[in-house]
């Protein structure tokens, strides 16, 4: 899924993990939807081409939306609304 950010939810929590790498994010990504409740949305900033793969099997799994999914200069965005 790729879709333009422009017109979505700006998130009511933000998660930065640049420089991490599998596993870290979507350990960090575990911890940080605790503290949330189910229809918030999640704004996760990554560097690790693996969570392209990781953050749609984490919302799939957890019955999480992934609202929006974006790759710009090795930068990974993704919108994700809490199941």
């Amino acid at each position: 899924m790729t879709t333009s950010t422009d017109s979505l939810p700006a998130g009511d929590a933000e998660l930065d993990t640049t420089g991490l790498y599998c596993p870290e994010p979507i350990m960090l990504m575990h911890n940080k939807v605790r503290d949330m409740a189910s229809g918030e949305v999640l704004k996760v900033i990554a560097s690790d081409p693996a969570t392209t793969r990781d953050v749609p099997k984490f919302c799939s799994f957890l019955g999480h939306e992934l609202l929006a999914q974006e790759e710009t200069d090795g930068q990974y965005l993704y919108l994700i609304r809490l199941g």
